[in-house]
């Protein structure tokens, strides 16, 4: 009787053995359908954004760095390139097209993988305004450190005051994008490191005005904003020189309210009355 219960209870140890391994590779079986859908969805998928989206879909731009440009005026700037496939996309046509834009400085563009573009602009920071002809009008144009004339946006001559007004300088029917001369660039680096100051000097100068001399050389005149009196002075501009001609400017008006002019270009402070009686004083000018 001991010997068929044991029998029994070791069939059914064998039963049970082969119903849980038939349970165990069913599972298995699953995972492996599963595992081979998933991968050939994850296929699909790869093929579609790295060849299909690339191939069909148009570039989304993106743009970085404007300030005195708006994204829709840009855009306008590139639309040969703007609707073209990412494939197809010419990040040196692009390129081309932004630096033809006066007031930009330099680009980068990277693309990205499926459809995006992004454009990096560095635009030109002004450090000085004049006056240009342009089809028989006269438009104030903006310059950079380099020289480099360009037209402003945004009415920014206008609005800021450390932007000196600069006249003189033989720009005539000079088209943007183009550079002032050589001898002048260095005025322009001058104006741009006084600009960098924490106080604002040219808030106090409504014009700097520039006589060219001989032998390529050139001298400044200085126009106080709250005063008549003009200021001659050599071709070096800086801090130090600005203070000495306010304070030149002050002292001389206490003296005589009817100056008409004040020279500071030989190492002293002479003026001249509106009456042509040429007066000296002493004093040292440093540069």
């Amino acid at each position: 009787m001991s010997d068929f219960i044991m029998q029994g209870f070791e069939n059914f140890e064998v039963h049970g053995s082969r119903k849980r391994k038939v349970v165990s590779d069913s599972k298995m079986t699953a995972v492996k359908i599963f595992a081979a859908i998933f991968g050939i969805l994850l296929v699909c998928e790869l093929c579609v954004y790295f060849f299909v989206v690339p191939c069909l879909d148009t570039v989304e731009i993106s743009w970085s760095g404007l300030s005195s440009y708006t994204k829709e005026s840009m855009n306008s700037v590139i639309s040969p390139c703007a609707n073209k496939k990412f494939m197809n996309f010419s990040v040196s046509e692009a390129k081309s097209l932004v630096m033809s834009v006066p007031g930009v400085e330099s680009v980068r563009i990277y693309k990205r993988f499926p459809n995006k573009v992004n454009i990096q602009v560095n635009e030109r920071k002004p450090v000085a305004m004049t006056f240009v002809s342009s089809n028989g009008r006269t438009i104030p144009v903006e310059i950079d450190k380099n020289g480099v004339l360009f037209n402003g946006t945004a009415n920014s001559a206008n609005s800021d005051t450390s932007l000196p007004l600069i006249s003189g300088i033989p720009v005539e029917n000079i088209p943007e994008g183009m550079r002032i001369p050589q001898k002048y660039r260095a005025l322009m680096e001058q104006i741009d490191t006084i600009r960098s100051l924490s106080q604002n000097y040219f808030a106090a100068v409504s014009e700097i005005h520039v006589i060219p001399k001989e032998y390529g050389n050139y001298e400044l005149v200085l126009y106080p904003i709250h005063s008549r009196t003009r200021i001659l002075t050599g071709r070096q501009l800086n801090e130090k020189s600005l203070q000495y001609m306010m304070v030149a400017l002050d002292v001389v008006n206490d003296l005589n309210q009817d100056v008409d002019e004040i020279d500071l270009r030989y190492g002293s402070v002479s003026y001249r009355s509106k009456s042509d009686a040429r007066q000296r004083g002493t004093g040292e000018f440093g540069e």
